[in-house]
């Protein structure tokens, strides 16, 4: 495959990835998602304040939404990429809570397994979005 496709293909995935981490993001400020994804969070990682559960959920929003336009800046896309991976692993606590508790998060609540499944894949998209 020539150079060319390959770039095409990346730009084509840092697109794809963009639209739907802005996408993602967006939804933490919708109060509905807002309150489930604050009840997400894993009780021994909930505080008062600042780093209050939902402050939390929209700190991530706007990590995602940040994020995803960072992918489709150049010179800010590897550094985009790279605090992506860091932030899929730092939420996956409360995708495993919540993973715990498919009764109380119904839908939300993919089994444990696909959803480290699907993160991993995402992480891994993102790298090869960039390289």
């Amino acid at each position: 495959m020539s150079s060319d496709v390959i770039d095409g293909l990346q730009l084509v995935l840092r697109v794809i990835l963009a639209v739907v981490l802005i996408g993602a993001g967006v939804t933490h400020f919708l109060p509905a998602v807002k309150r489930t994804m604050a009840a997400m969070i894993p009780p021994r990682l909930r505080r008062d304040g600042l780093a209050s559960p939902v402050n939390l959920v929209l700190f991530t929003g706007v990590c995602e939404i940040v994020g995803g336009v960072g992918l489709l800046v150049p010179s800010t896309r590897v550094l985009a990429a790279g605090a992506l991976v860091l932030f899929l692993a730092a939420v996956f606590p409360a995708n495993a809570y919540a993973a715990r508790h498919p009764k109380r998060f119904g839908r939300v609540a993919i089994p444990f397994v696909p959803r480290l499944i699907a993160q991993l894949v995402l992480m891994i998209l993102i790298v090869l979005a960039v390289l």
